[in-house]
């Protein structure tokens, strides 16, 4: 089912993606963040459908849709360095800024601030192409909203 599109993410020089497998794209790495702890909370998952919805402009059926989708294309994608440098190649910096807003988010959902969580933010917001100073100021952004 996804075939096409990790074929198309792991290439070694990946093109940009249609807009639909982007935004897919990127909803799998919030899952992806949000199952780095083994636990995979309710709470999480309505902030991945909270944040899709608001960037996407979805109906919270769509919004459903692309969450059960980004969970099964999560499960089948390969290592999150490769998954992770792919979608900044596909997806502009500014939008991979506020990926990592909705990363902290996702981290930030259950109210618990979890190392394997944390420590996967740390590796991927890099690998998106964002530093540590905006990372921090992302998730400083994100703890503002409450």
């Amino acid at each position: 089912m996804f075939a096409d599109l990790l074929k198309r993410l792991t290439a070694p020089e990946p093109e940009a993606l249609p807009f639909d497998d982007a935004r897919l794209a990127l909803a799998a790495l919030l899952v992806r963040l949000a199952r780095a702890d083994g636990e995979y909370a309710q709470i999480e998952a309505e902030y991945i459908e909270h944040i899709l919805k608001h960037r996407y402009a979805m109906s919270d059926v769509e919004t459903a849709a692309v969450r059960q989708e980004a969970e099964a294309l999560e499960a089948e994608a390969p290592d999150t360095v490769r998954f992770t440098r792919a979608i900044k190649d596909a997806v502009p910096y500014d939008d991979r800024v506020g990926v990592v807003e909705a990363l902290w988010a996702v981290v930030l959902a259950d109210g618990v601030r979890d190392e394997e969580e944390d420590a996967l933010i740390r590796m991927v917001a890099p690998m998106l192409g964002i530093n540590d100073r905006d990372s921090n100021l992302a998730r400083k952004r994100v703890e503002a909203q409450g």
